[in-house]
């Protein structure tokens, strides 16, 4: 058996533009290669099992070997194997049938998951390391002969008689000079860690020291002794193969320890599996959360019947489910995906709906199985669903029946209960219910109490995605508007028809007005007598909710960069019903200018708007008034 030829393209030579393109991510050729011997590998046994092969199947192993000496790097399976016909059907004819396209396709391509896996050309990522490239191959045929084919990167091949007298196929690489870094064991050791972790059939590569138990010494204490074992690479049965019912929890966290090997535990976890309309299994992890909002993304692993892909899920996992971790197997997303392949296909968003779907169930059946462990875990998820009901319509008309939001108190409400709650105290004049919030609790202390003693409430909403959150709350929410519990005295905050009386006379509010006026000296300023209880402070500074809430939102790049612009304004509210006022109005000269200075200073400085020389200068004010 001998036979030279051509490959039969009608158009340039196709390898150097294989190369080309694949060159930045010429890794995967092992990933192609191995998952084509594992296919070789399970279709011997579908074959036994249905009785089309009555032959002995054997032990499915593949196994990769690298000689730095002769510069080749092994691919064994004991699979199928091919005979010479095949290998010209399916190595020669199938992987270019469509070259011609192909080129024409692909010719302006950039990214090499739009390339690879298209037409056939798997097996030939090869190429990519190698200068030369042989398949020696017996099939599993009764009398086949053993086949071998040699290419070196050009149209032309040869096939001759083979050597291996055992079924199966062994791809056999010459490393070309610029690929020699493949021939390093760890490196390989590293591709296949990363592709090849769970494959379904043992994958071997080398061999490695284990210890185990040797006996016991004098002193009846175990020995050990280092013996060589096979070095198999991949767990065959990841979890995500295997039913819930047949898992512990600690299968779970085991399996959470080996992905994410210093990672804390997760909170929790789902087990997808769905066979209809699409076929998806994985698990999903709740990572513990911090409030500083670290987008740990690519922490999803993305499997095609058990061959990792790639663990940039973003079209395939909603955006907001990007903080989750763990894997999803789909043999309905193709092996080699690339990003304009995954907005068209509908199975992907079919995918995206169901996944959404599962994490609100699970969410849901925490909470009504068990509020108060749910509580305890709030603080750890409670960005992930804020963040879900900002992103997700879906996940939002799910999520309000369990997101929850806490107050000052320490206290936990759904959005029904707290609407409940403060609606008889907090409902202004129009008829719309006001949530008061604070951002910073210490901060705006002074102006929780007096909120507080007006027997309102008060929400912590203090993580990154907050003002998002608020706004997505005023939108779905009836009649119902929401503000930071320093933006206005406590007085003014909910508009009620109750009046306060002015002790003062118009005269001396026009005299307020233009005393403090004068004291102020910062820019931005706008000074108002108002008639409040005696009992609040005498001087507020206060920055319009609308306003402020538009300066966050640029600053958080929320694309209301015109407002970042804008100077900042805030009120002064002058208590007129203060007694310090009254004692303003009575002082003459220097003391008159500086005691409306102190009482302007005290609101500056619990806004923590008071800060050098006008710092200094208030302390130093200060030790002369005492």
């Amino acid at each position: 058996m001998q036979e030279k030829g051509n490959i039969s393209i009608h158009t340039e030579n196709i390898f150097p533009i294989i190369k080309k393109f694949l060159y930045s991510d010429n890794e995967i050729f092992l990933r192609e290669l191995v998952s084509n011997a594992v296919d070789a590998v399970q279709k011997i046994k579908r074959l036994g099992s249905l009785g089309q092969f009555n032959g002995e199947v054997g032990q499915p192993l593949v196994q990769v070997s690298v000689n730095k000496e002769a510069k080749t790097i092994t691919i064994s399976d004991n699979g199928l194997g091919m005979t010479a016909e095949e290998i010209k059907k399916y190595i020669n004819q199938v992987a270019f049938s469509g070259a011609s396209e192909f080129v024409e396709k692909f010719k302006d391509a950039k990214d090499a998951n739009e390339i690879i896996g298209k037409f056939g050309l798997g097996f030939y990522s090869a190429f990519m390391v190698a200068d030369l490239v042989e398949i020696q191959t017996l099939s599993y045929q009764d009398g086949a002969e053993p086949a071998r084919w040699v290419c070196d990167g050009s149209t032309e091949f040869e096939i001759t008689e083979g050597t291996r007298e055992t079924r199966g196929t062994d791809i056999i690489l010459h490393v070309n000079k610029d690929s020699e870094e493949f021939l390093e064991e760890s490196k390989l050791q590293g591709i296949l860690d990363k592709y090849a972790k769970f494959l379904p059939v043992p994958i071997k590569f080398g061999t490695k020291k284990e210890s185990v138990e040797d006996g016991e010494d004098a002193e009846g204490k175990k020995q050990f002794k280092d013996v060589e074992v096979d070095n198999i690479i991949n767990t065959t049965n990841p979890i995500w193969t295997k039913a819930p019912a047949d898992l512990s929890d600690e299968d779970y966290l085991s399996f959470y320890r080996e992905l994410y090997p210093f990672s804390e535990e997760p909170l929790f976890w789902i087990h997808l599996n769905v066979d209809y309309p699409f076929n998806l299994t994985g698990v999903l992890y709740f990572p513990k959360l911090k409030n500083d909002f670290e987008m740990q993304r690519n922490k999803i692993k993305l499997f095609s019947r058990q061959v990792f892909i790639t663990d940039e899920v973003k079209d395939i996992v909603p955006e907001f489910l990007m903080l989750l971790h763990g894997v999803i197997d789909s043999p309905d997303i193709p092996l080699n995906v690339s990003r304009s392949f995954l907005q068209a296909d509908s199975n992907v968003k079919k995918i995206n709906n169901y996944i959404t779907k599962k994490v609100a169930d699970k969410l849901a059946e925490l909470f009504n199985k068990d509020r108060k462990s749910f509580e305890e875990k709030w603080k750890d998820i409670g960005l992930f669903v804020k963040y879900g009901m900002i992103s997700e319509d879906k996940f939002y008309d799910k999520a309000k029946d369990f997101a929850l939001v806490g107050n000052t108190k320490n206290e936990l409400f759904t959005l029904t209960e707290y609407k409940d709650k403060v609606a008889p105290l907090q409902t202004d004049k129009n008829g719309n219910v006001v949530y008061l919030y604070s951002n910073d609790a210490s901060k705006q202390d002074a102006f929780i109490q007096s909120a507080n003693k007006k027997d309102y409430d008060v929400l912590v909403l203090d993580s990154p995605i907050d003002n998002h959150f608020i706004n997505q709350l005023e939108q779905k929410l009836e009649k119902t508007s929401i503000k930071r519990v320093d933006s206005s005295v406590a007085d003014k905050l909910i508009e009620k028809d109750e009046v306060n009386e002015h002790v003062l006379s118009e005269d001396q509010v026009k005299e307020v007005t233009s005393i403090f006026e004068k004291a102020i000296t910062k820019p931005g300023m706008q000074v108002e007598v108002v008639a409040l209880n005696p009992d609040e402070l005498p001087v507020t500074i206060t920055m319009d909710e609308f306003m402020r809430r538009m300066k966050d939102m640029a600053a958080m790049g929320g694309g209301m960069g015109f407002y970042g612009q804008m100077p900042d304004n805030y009120k002064v509210a002058i208590n007129g019903n203060h007694k310090l006022v009254s004692k303003i109005l009575k002082a003459e000269g220097e003391e008159q200018t500086n005691l409306a200075k102190q009482a302007v200073d005290l609101a500056l400085l619990a806004q923590g708007m008071l800060t050098g020389a006008d710092l200094t200068a208030f302390v130093s004010r200060s030790v002369e008034l005492i």
